[in-house]
């Protein structure tokens, strides 16, 4: 039987311990940002189901752009990772020069068009719905608009870090802006009555805090990536090619993924105020139980992306498995704890007993399910991608999103009369598809013969 990787596990780029130390943060920081955005959802919660009504529609559609930021980080911690493997600091650090432009630019403009359209693209996404909840949609949208180029430039700095093997330092940052946002929730909504408008004053707030702290940390000069003087910037069209060549394959995929949550989304929508509910809080639940995983990915990206860029490909193969079995094990202990909380989750959101019980149902049958099929559909692609396999992935994602998750979703719906459950049976059927595809894929080899133009 022919080896699945041929190295010499004396000799690896990283070392149990260099690994764990830039895994260990990654998972850390993206598990406290599920569980704050857990404790977010349930403080809005209590405020009404009109205002978490509208808070779930409007973030339907924030996830969107966040995904397309974080397909632009992607590009940057791929690309700067290659240039660290290879030991060329100096086009590192020239590259996230042109990183940190092109996401301040996209995120402006993105934010400039979000502000004028913002009520006809809310009365288009998500048709008519109840006065109140579409008044706190708009609230919610428009700081939460604002705050995108600062959510931008954070994402893409926290990916030059990774790219560096420092995953510690944008942790700490996420950990206290959370606190910020948390405790602004507290203060906005509960001690002025702000409703959805205080919730995004405090999501803004804390994302110009995160901007902030890590440019300060990136313009230091001890240290391998160096972003100072913006203003002597200057556009490289060939580095934001290769940069754009990675990031916006990535962002197709992530931006039809979320284009196909918001039809999901508005199949939800027309269930009624109990429906939206029990999705919004089940979406968080499911985000918790995965975010472990996602955050193996993004360490894999940094680790496969300098072994390509060392031209170490035998090493890329041998952690894509490494760390998949990690995922694995990961999925399965949070999917269990997830379970053993949901039921003290409803209670303490103040869910009404409706929106609880579809919820209780929907995360014991995400919990049987998601280990089996969830980590080869994900981890094997993160690596593949660090390697410049980026439109096989775009690809495939988006055929399986839209083949499994909204045809099949639509269908139990519209012709058999299911409820909110009818979601996850078409993530059901994308994860085992997509799986399939992606663990083949990865024994083809083929994901190799990508080449990052730099």
């Amino acid at each position: 039987m022919k080896p699945l990787y041929k190295i010499d596990k004396s000799n690896l780029m990283f070392s149990n311990k260099a690994l764990f130390a830039l895994l260990i943060p990654i998972v850390v920081e993206q598990m406290l940002n599920s569980f704050m955005g857990m404790v977010d959802t349930m403080m809005v919660s209590n405020v009404g189901s009109e205002v978490i009504s509208g808070v779930s529609l409007v973030d339907s559609i924030n996830n969107l752009i966040v995904q397309l930021f974080s397909a632009m980080a992607t590009g940057a911690a791929i690309i700067c990772s290659h240039y660290i493997g290879m030991k060329d600091v100096k086009g590192a650090n020239k590259a996230s020069r042109q990183v940190v432009l092109t996401v301040a630019v996209i995120s402006i403009t993105i934010t400039v068009l979000g502000l004028i359209f913002r009520v006809p693209l809310l009365s288009t996404i998500f048709g008519k719905v109840e006065t109140g909840v579409m008044r706190s949609a708009l609230d919610y949208f428009f700081f939460t608009a604002l705050s995108y180029p600062f959510l931008a430039l954070f994402s893409a700095g926290s990916a030059i870090f990774r790219a560096c093997g420092n995953s510690r330092y944008p942790m700490v940052i996420s950990v206290i802006s959370n606190v910020i946002n948390i405790g602004g929730n507290a203060v906005l909504m509960f001690g002025f009555g702000m409703g959805a408008a205080g919730a995004a004053i405090s999501t803004l707030v804390s994302r110009v805090f995160c901007m902030i702290m890590v440019f300060i940390a990136l313009s230091k000069p001890k240290q391998d990536i160096v972003v100072s003087h913006y203003m002597q910037i200057r556009p490289d069209i060939k580095l934001i090619g290769s940069i754009l060549a990675i990031g916006v394959p990535s962002g197709i995929e992530n931006s039809m993924f979320q284009f196909g949550k918001l039809a999901i989304q508005s199949t939800v929508s027309s269930m009624g105020t109990a429906a939206i509910a029990a999705q919004a809080m089940t979406n968080i639940l499911e985000n918790v139980n995965g975010i472990f995983g996602i955050g193996v990915g993004m360490c894999l990206m940094t680790v496969v992306g300098q072994c390509m860029g060392a031209g170490r490909k035998e090493e890329a193969k041998y952690y894509i498995l490494r760390l998949c079995g990690i995922a694995e094990i990961g999925i399965i202990i949070s999917c269990l704890l997830v379970y053993a909380m949901v039921r003290p989750v409803t209670i303490i959101a103040g869910m009404e007993p409706e929106s609880a019980t579809m919820c209780i149902e929907m995360i014991a049958a995400i919990t049987i399910v998601k280990p089996i099929s969830w980590t080869g559909s994900f981890i094997p692609a993160y690596g593949m991608r660090a390697a410049g396999d980026v439109r096989f992935s775009m690809i495939t994602s988006i055929i399986t999103m839209w083949g499994c998750r909204v045809a099949l979703c639509i269908a139990l719906v519209k012709f058999c009369g299911m409820g909110p459950m009818a979601v996850w049976y078409g993530m059901f059927a994308d994860w085992t598809v997509r799986s399939i595809i992606f663990i083949s894929r990865y024994f083809s080899g083929r994901w190799m013969k990508e080449v990052i133009k730099k």
